[in-house]
């Protein structure tokens, strides 16, 4: 079975179950592929880069909840407990760069792959639908790390004077990691309602409508995704959240809709 591309004699993209199969596998393996280089590179070249920005909401802490190595370091190492410990560190922290530097190729290999059942105007958009995503995925993790210290510094306040705090290396990492990967993942929320619209299956109207439930349930959702569960990770994942929403019924309104408006009204003038 060849699976890497569609016959040049297939313009509409019209595909078996198992031709479906097979495209969905090649771009898995492409993107696990492009995954794997980046990690790699990530591996040995930008490592210590980023562990000392993920870190920095960590320095940001009082200093008498940050390990030194001795009472007048104020410095802001975290415990490994195990000798594996730093080794896991750094393949999961690699993994996450890996992701984010792969982010537009894995874009672009999705949008490859629902094309087919799109318009020939609609596949133009490959391009802009990889480098959106990839800039909402990155301006979800800035603002997941931009909340970060006042998140952390209000769950250390939560115990009070008499707990003492005490950050294990994998377990505060795979926190942070987790937070940034929960915010980039739910930012890619209004390139969802945008394909929708673009398929016929959302209107702006649809949206406008039911914008009450809606915020709703991303006031809800924010609150079970965010790992930390502190009021200002909740609002700062619900705040743009809600503005994703309204821009994306903005965008179906008077770019999309319009466009489908004009196509159609040029096939019915064609029309014997």
């Amino acid at each position: 079975m060849r699976l890497s591309r569609r016959p040049r004699g297939n313009p509409t993209g019209e595909m078996s179950i198992l031709e479906h199969i097979g495209e969905l596998r090649g771009r898995l393996v492409k993107s696990c592929a492009a995954l794997v280089v980046a990690t790699v590179v990530a591996f040995f070249l930008l490592y210590e880069p980023v562990l000392d920005f993920v870190l920095r909401s960590y320095c940001d802490l009082p200093a008498s909840v940050r390990i030194g190595t001795s009472a007048a370091d104020s410095g802001c190492r975290l415990a490994a407990l195990s000798p594996l410990e730093p080794l896991s560190i750094r393949i999961r922290l690699s993994l996450t760069v890996g992701l984010l530097l792969a982010m537009p190729f894995i874009a672009y290999q999705l949008w490859r792959f629902i094309t087919p059942g799109l318009k020939p105007s609609e596949k133009r958009f490959a391009i802009p639908f990889a480098l959106a995503s990839t800039c909402l995925f990155v301006a979800g993790v800035a603002v997941a790390f931009l909340t970060l210290p006042k998140a952390i510094d209000f769950l250390v306040s939560m115990g009070g004077n008499g707990i003492a705090v005490f950050f294990q290396a994998d377990r505060y990492l795979r926190f942070v990691l987790f937070m940034g990967l929960a915010f980039g993942l739910t930012f890619e929320f209004p390139l969802v309602l945008v394909f929708l619209s673009m398929v016929g299956a959302l209107s702006s109207a649809a949206m406008l409508r039911a914008w009450r439930p809606a915020a709703a349930v991303i006031i809800v959702a924010a609150a079970v995704i965010t790992p930390s569960q502190d009021p200002i990770s909740l609002f700062a994942m619900a705040v743009p959240m809600w503005t994703f929403y309204f821009a994306a019924a903005a965008i179906a309104r008077f770019i999309i809709e319009p466009r489908r408006t004009r196509r159609q009204a040029l096939a019915g003038a064609q029309e014997p």
